[in-house]
């Protein structure tokens, strides 16, 4: 059954004057004053953080310490650390002995030889001890077993899981350098050998070994260091093996025992604690 024109006709007059009546009370609607948008507005914080997340490539930076004296001061060179980027799957990541054990073997490696985990424990020796956090801590360098040397800045905050730490190893050896987050800051880079190049003019270079045939007790011979004299000290970040000593001015044992770098790191810093007089 047809319905009438007549209804037809009725029925898109009826739609045609609602469309009409509502399209005059869009203007009304949009016609209402809105508030100028204020500085700092929700909006400019969203996109302000998410220029500032795409940013923070890198790390956070720990406060300084502002002294008007010049203080003396400390400088780490951590040797042959087992850094190394492979490409896994479709991934670039650090090896190591845990995770890659199958890939190293098929590439006639040894997987005991892995072990980022000893730069990444030695690292946060350093950078947890009172001496960084009093502000005596100069600079850190560190050269790989593959002879790439990067320098880190004495106010970084380290990564504290070991996950979080490959990530940054890698973006660092592929990249050559980290910024802080939301500056231009370098706070890790890549440099240039050798690194003699960086240290103070008449500093001090501390080699120690289990295997240095000079014995001492580490407490009394920082003791005697003048603070006019910077001191370097030069640790073996590896599993096995020893330093180079040929840029060395001395070349210690500090113990009857073979140490960690972590272990023998935490020594040294408490002995230039004592000396200091840093609680």
């Amino acid at each position: 059954m047809v319905r009438p024109y007549a209804v037809k006709g009725r029925k898109k007059k009826r739609k045609l004057e609602e469309a009409s009546a509502s399209h005059a009370a869009r203007p009304a609607e949009e016609a209402e004053e809105l508030p100028p948008p204020e500085v700092g507005s929700e909006e400019d914080e969203a996109v302000t953080g998410k220029e500032e997340h795409a940013a923070a490539d890198g790390l956070p930076i720990l406060p300084r310490m502002v002294d008007g004296k010049r203080q003396p001061g400390a400088i780490f060179v951590l040797e042959r650390a087992c850094l190394e980027v492979g490409k896994v799957g479709k991934t670039m990541q650090i090896l190591n002995s845990d995770d890659h054990a199958n890939y190293l073997r098929k590439q006639n490696r040894n997987p005991a030889d892995y072990r980022p985990d000893i730069i990444h424990q030695a690292l946060l020796a350093i950078f947890d001890s009172p001496l960084t956090k009093a502000g005596r801590l100069q600079a850190v360098y560190v050269r790989t077993e593959k002879g790439v040397l990067f320098e880190i800045k004495p106010h970084v905050r380290m990564p504290r899981t070991f996950k979080r730490f490959c990530g940054l190893m890698s973006q660092l050896l592929q990249k050559l350098s980290i910024t802080a987050v939301g500056k231009r800051e370098k706070l890790l880079n890549v440099v240039k050998n050798p690194v003699t190049r960086y240290l103070p003019v008449g500093a001090r270079k501390i080699g120690l070994s289990f295997s240095a045939e000079k014995s001492v007790n580490l407490f009394d011979y920082v003791a005697k260091s003048s603070d006019d004299e910077p001191l370097v000290f030069v640790v073996g970040a590896m599993a096995h093996g020893k330093i180079d000593k040929e840029y060395t001015d001395d070349y210690i044992q500090i113990c009857n025992y073979p140490l960690s770098a972590a272990c023998c790191l935490n020594r040294i810093c408490s002995a230039l604690e004592q000396k200091w007089n840093i609680q």
